[in-house]
């Protein structure tokens, strides 16, 4: 009879541990990335996606294309497949490619909502533009950009 007790001994002992050590590596793989703000390029632009058909697609209303091997990125930061946004508009940044299509795509969080800026902010200066004057071509927007979807 020892022995059968022990052996459920063993046995809860056991269980215990492995319940444990999953509740541990659950809260420990909540990924920090869903919380993260991202760097975005440079040229990234910011306007609203919507999928219609892909490859095909409308930024800011009007008609596009994805480009061959595009990335989509989810607001947790993992790739999207164009066909399951088929009908949202989301407000994403975006980067088109040499061919004018849509190549790198990010779906924004709420975080990067509440931020102006697109591209990313550097206090590093190339000493080939150091000595060259800081220069507006006009052409530059300064309106704010979209902080909600446009209904």
């Amino acid at each position: 009879m020892k022995f059968y007790l022990s052996i459920l001994d063993t046995l809860f002992i056991h269980l215990r541990t492995a319940v444990l050590t999953g509740m541990v590596l659950l809260l420990t793989t909540v990924s920090p990335a869903q919380t993260a703000v991202r760097l975005f390029p440079a040229n990234a632009l910011r306007g609203v996606l919507e999928v219609t058909e892909p490859p095909m697609v409308l930024i800011n209303g009007e008609p596009a294309r994805l480009s061959p091997g595009a990335r989509i990125k989810g607001v947790n930061n993992l790739i999207v497949l164009s066909g399951t946004l088929v009908g949202q508009r989301l407000l994403v940044n975006f980067v088109r490619d040499g061919q004018g299509m849509l190549h790198d795509v990010w779906i924004l969080n709420e975080q990067e909502l509440q931020r102006n800026d697109v591209g990313t902010v550097t206090n590093i200066t190339f000493e080939s533009e150091a000595d060259q004057p800081k220069t507006d071509d006009g052409k530059t927007q300064f309106d704010p950009l979209p902080t909600s979807i446009p209904r």
